[in-house]
C-alpha cells in the first residue's frame, strides 16, 4: 500500500507539469481554443487592461481576440513553480507581432484535473 502511495506522488507532479507544458504549447501557437480546454468554469483573467473574472467561454474569446490582435511568434517559459496547497504557476515572455508581453497562469487541482484559475498577459517592462 505504501508503495502504491509512493509512485501515487511520485507521478502526480509529472502530470502536472504536462499540462503546464501543453498549455505553453498552445500559447506557442496561438491557439485560444486549446488553451481554454484547461481553464476552469470560472478564470480570472487579466489580458493588457482588460481585467474580470470570466466563464472559460468568454476568456476564450478574449483570448483568441488577443492571439488575432497580437499574432505570436514565439512563447518562452521563465519560471515554473508550485506551492503546497495544489497550485501551480508558470511564467513566460511572448513575443508577438506587436511587442513583448509577460504571461502568467495559476493552475489549481483538484476532483483530479488540473485547471487554469488565473491567467494574465500583460505588457512587459523590457
Amino acid at each position: 500500500m505504501k508503495l502504491l502511495l509512493a509512485l501515487f506522488l511520485f507521478f502526480l507532479p509529472v502530470n502536472l507539469l504536462d499540462v503546464s507544458d501543453d498549455i505553453a504549447s498552445a500559447i506557442r501557437s496561438g491557439n485560444a481554443k486549446e488553451v481554454s480546454k484547461y481553464f476552469a468554469d470560472n478564470v480570472d483573467m487579466k489580458i493588457l487592461d482588460q481585467e474580470s473574472i470570466y466563464s472559460k467561454a468568454q476568456a476564450e474569446l478574449i483570448l483568441k481576440d488577443f492571439f488575432a490582435k497580437h499574432p505570436v511568434k514565439s512563447f518562452s517559459v521563465v519560471h515554473k513553480g508550485a506551492s503546497k496547497n495544489d497550485s501551480q504557476y508558470t511564467t513566460g515572455t511572448l513575443t508577438s507581432s506587436t511587442g513583448t508581453y509577460r504571461v502568467h497562469y495559476l493552475m489549481k487541482t483538484g476532483g483530479g484535473r488540473t485547471q487554469v484559475t488565473q491567467f494574465r498577459i500583460e505588457a512587459s517592462d523590457e
